[in-house]
């Protein structure tokens, strides 16, 4: 995108409205996240949006107010730090600037700010901060059931399979013991002498954990902590309690802990063999009395623990549960223990404690049975309406003793059963009746992608066979990430419409502690997704805080030999192309710069440039002349042949071009860190790249790339690897074969993007219009037709195995971008200048987006109309935005009902119009 200052204007109009309205400074965050728990940076970062009801208004100083209490605050006394009348237009990421912070403290600060005109705000609302533990001061303590030692678990991640049989992976499961398999609770008596203040509890339960004080559950997380590559990193959380969650006299603190990733060993479905060793606890937990007295309580010997009531629990085989096995009120007061027995103390995890950023996993929304279908007598099969990540909650009753076993599934055979085939199985959950009245029961441990339920030997509602349990209620629990929405999109075109929910709710199914390609088969982290799917993931979530947490997991996985692999955190090694692909790797270069650009913080390229320039290095040393050959290449590319490696396109010409981008990024993040003697060297090595593919790939004479595939020709228009002599030529040809294709595309996961960019960034819309408005595959009109919810591995639903990827949701970028119209300023990052540009295409006759970004709410909504063009725009204060209109040069334009004049873009040939913050319909004639 062109700077906007380089567009010839033929008159510049500025909007200016002037109320009394006033400035206001909201929504404050230190480290781009709201009071958060656990802040690690010595310096941190302080933000914050503004509101105002003026048009074209704007900070022109600020000033920042930290104390050790809300009383000082409350009093205007920042002792920590008052930052004194800074005049500076920024509101983001503004460097804390006082004495060194103390560790486990809680910070309170405010803000206020002076606009364009001089006038000064009121205060902000307080917002507060606390600095994480430095390791040194949890000195934790790891316990549980057994040791390592003790366990004999396999260690190593060649465990798949390809490489093992049933034979192998009994012998390892015979090998093991089998507590370190199983799920146990873990319980600490503990006594309140005195009035509680407040209290900071320090947790990381491995695999994964639920936390209860009094028996009441402490956050509401699911699959707590999020995944990492524990012989690097280990998250734990941090919670903050207030005296209500304790009790004058005795207090329990219990633990429940999963297998989750950090030991997958066990029967029935598993993709692969994982083990770090048994379920693990650390705890801390600083309780702060009213009378200025502290006590500490953690994890130690003097700890007990039993085997809970989950018999079974596997990230990737399910969950059992015996209500039989259940120690009422275990986790209370009064309760004898002494059957359990005492923990040991275990050899801590390899990798580097760190709080966890990211939000947390949660239940983001219930399902109810949509429909019912008795296949026999007493089997049923339950369709919950949405295929989803997650687990269902059941209500039974019966015998003691009776088991009902739960299949859950994305789809079903042709007589109506529910099928695993194709996503793993065996997977199920068992649940063992008490026999006391109604029983409800959710698993904790365990989830998986489905949409059909499959109960057998049982009664529905009605007690019919008095010798069978009874399911007396059913719902699916949809579990994703918590980080919450950023953007909505929606337009006339109801292909589209269900297509932008289609691939929402694939995401939200693949959004858990990482992004994963599948939430059944696999549940892994192929990082691809990520980058490709970039720009469409950021307008849709808020990922300021999930981002970083996937680049510390691709720089744990990083090799010595700077290799950065295809699965983060690398799990299991697949090996040859499967762990080494640079359209995979290379996303460890192109995320900084991707969440740079969208948020306007440079930190990630700060603190992993290191990560960027060992990858582009690692490629130079599998490169001959410049030139890679090695990797997955467009992966699951579109036409006859069986979807996997790249069919259409040389793989060659793939790997050699993102090894170029990353060479070409890398040079731009050193020039913005400064780094002179880099910014030279990748500069040079970017051109060297790029005159060798062109020498490779390019026939001058035809003027096409490679094999004149739609990959071949869009990755070197969107990378600008063609020369610019050449590129309308290349231009003419992809569009020559997306016509004889009958407007059909024949890219796959990797080439979407460039394809979908190439023509939307070079004023091809009405060709992505067509090739996308349409009910045949390819296309997401034919999953729409084929009656999915989400969005699938394969065009052709049939062909592939999962029925929920979102590896193939790159349009999501052309909606908000395109359609909408919203559309970053590289060179001004985070929006702090954007462009408007939507695009009428089709029969379309109305398009709206809205995007949170880091400055506040950009909003578009365009509609025709009696042979008008309405466009009404919202842009936050302190930002600017130009927008050009999909109208021609001497068409009349009125702003809130007053004529105005505009400049005109050549290039596009459209006219333009500049303005400050606010709100304003623009009317155009067609």
């Amino acid at each position: 995108m062109k700077n906007f200052k380089n567009i010839l204007l033929a008159f510049s109009f500025l909007v200016t409205f002037i109320s009394n309205g006033q400035i206001l400074p909201v929504h404050l965050t230190t480290e781009m996240a709201e009071n958060p728990l656990a802040v690690v940076q010595n310096q941190p970062r302080f933000s914050w949006q503004l509101v105002s009801k003026e048009s074209n208004a704007s900070q022109i100083a600020y000033i920042i107010l930290i104390a050790s209490s809300e009383e000082k605050l409350q009093n205007d006394e920042g002792d920590i730090w008052n930052s004194g009348r800074v005049n500076s237009l920024k509101n983001l990421n503004i460097t804390y600037g006082g004495n060194t912070l103390k560790s486990e403290t809680k910070y309170f600060w405010k803000v206020k700010v002076w606009n364009q005109t001089g006038k000064v705000s009121k205060w902000s609302k307080t917002a507060f901060f606390r600095t994480a533990s430095l390791e040194s001061d949890l000195n934790p303590v790891w316990i549980g059931a057994i040791t390592k030692a003790d366990s004999h678990l396999p260690e190593g991640r060649n465990y798949h399979s390809a490489t093992f049989n049933r034979e192998k992976k009994n012998s390892f499961i015979n090998a093991s013991d089998s507590l370190s398999r199983r799920s146990i609770m873990l319980r600490k008596p503990f006594e309140v002498k005195k009035e509680i203040k407040e209290a900071i509890v320090y947790i990381s339960g491995l695999g994964h954990y639920e936390l209860t004080i009094n028996a009441k559950k402490v956050g509401n997380s699911q699959f707590a902590p999020l995944w990492t590559d524990y012989d690097k990193t280990v998250n734990y959380n941090v919670y903050e309690l207030s005296a209500k969650e304790f009790q004058k006299g005795d207090n329990v603190i219990g633990v429940l802990l999963g297998n989750g990733m950090y030991n997958t060993l066990a029967e029935r479905y598993t993709k692969f063999f994982v083990s770090f060793g048994p379920p693990t606890l650390f705890f801390k937990m600083k309780i702060k009395y009213n009378d200025g007295s502290e006590e500490i309580i953690k994890s130690d010997g003097s700890w007990k623990y039993s085997k809970s009531p989950i018999t079974y629990n596997s990230i990737f085989g399910g969950e059992d549960y015996n209500a039989n096995l259940e120690q009422k009120d275990w986790n209370r007061k009064g309760f004898k223990d002494r059957d359990w027995k005492k923990v040991v103390v275990q050899e801590a995890p390899k990798g580097v404690l760190r709080p966890q950023t990211a939000p947390p996993v949660t239940i983001q929304k219930q399902y109810e049975v949509k429909t019912v279908k008795e296949l026999k007598p007493n089997f049923y099969v339950f369709d919950m309406g949405q295929n989803l990540s997650g687990f269902p909650t059941i209500k039974v009753k019966g015998k003691k003793g009776q088991i009902i076993r739960v299949w859950v599934a994305e789809g079903l055979n042709e007589g109506g059963t529910i099928a695993q085939g194709r996503s793993g199985k065996p997977y199920y959950y068992d649940y063992t009746l008490k026999g006391d009245g109604v029983e409800e029961w959710t698993p904790k441990f365990s989830f998986y992608g489905y949409q059909y339920v499959q109960i057998e030997n049982i009664n529905y509602k009605e007690d019919k066979n008095k010798e069978l349990p009874t399911l007396v209620d059913l719902k699916s629990n949809f579990i994703y990430n918590s980080a919450g929405e950023a953007g909505s999109f929606a337009c006339s075109n109801e292909i589209f419409n269900k297509t932008h929910e289609l691939i929402n709710n694939s995401i939200k199914s693949n959004f858990q502690s990482v992004f994963t390609d599948c939430p059944q088969r696999e549940k892994l982290g192929w990082i691809e997704e990520i980058q490709l799917n970039g720009p469409g993931l950021m307008f849709n979530y808020n990922l300021e805080n999930y981002i970083p947490s996937i680049m510390q997991n691709i720089s744990d996985s990083q090799r010595d030999n700077g290799l950065i692999p295809t699965i983060v955190p690398e799990y299991v090694v697949f090996g040859g192309d499967f762990t080494d692909s640079p359209e995979w790797g290379v996303t460890g270069v192109i995320l900084p710069w991707m969440y740079y650009e969208y948020y306007g913080d440079a930190s990630l390229l700060e603190k992993y440039f290191p990560v960027m320039k060992n990858y582009v290095d690692y490629l130079g040393t599998k490169a001959e002349n410049h030139i890679l050959s090695h990797g997955l290449g467009d992966w699951y590319d579109y036409g006859t042949h069986a979807a996997g490696y790249s069919k259409n396109s040389p793989i060659a010409l793939s790997a050699t071009s993102h090894y170029y981008y990353g060479a070409y990024l890398v040079a731009k993040a050193a020039k913005l860190l400064g780094k002179t003697e880099d910014i030279e060297k990748y500069e040079t090595l970017a051109s060297e790249i790029k005159m060798a593919f062109n020498e490779k790939f390019f026939n001058a004479e035809t003027k096409q790339y490679g094999t004149n595939s739609q990959f071949s020709n869009s990755v070197p228009i969107f990378m600008n690897i063609v020369e610019p002599q050449y590129k309308e030529a290349v231009m003419q040809n992809l569009l020559a074969d997306i016509k004889e294709k009958g407007d059909r595309l024949t890219t796959g996961d990797v080439g979407n993007r460039y394809l979908f960019q190439a023509l939307a960034r070079n004023g091809e819309n009405e060709t992505m219009y067509k090739m996308h408005n349409h009910y045949d595959a390819p296309g997401y009109g034919f999953q729409i037709k084929f009656g999915l919810t989400t969005l699938t591995e394969q065009w052709d639903p049939r062909k592939g195995n999962s029925w929920n990827h979102f590896m193939l949701g790159q349009i999501e970028e052309w909606f908000y971008q395109s359609l909408a119209g919203i559309m970053s300023d590289p060179e001004k990052p985070g929006f702090k200048h954007f462009f408007i540009q939507p695009e009428v295409v089709g029969d379309m006759t109305f398009a709206k987006a809205d995007y949170q970004s880091v400055y506040g709410k950009i909003a578009t909504s365009w509609e025709k109309k009696d042979g008008k063009f309405i466009l009404t725009v919202q842009i936050p204060v302190n930002t600017t935005a130009t927008i050009k209109l999909p109208v021609a040069k001497n068409s009349e334009i009125k702003i809130d009902n007053k004529k105005v004049r505009t400049g005109f873009d050549e290039k596009v040939q459209k006219p333009v119009l500049e303005f400050g913050s606010g709100i304003y319909t623009i009317e155009c004639k067609l």
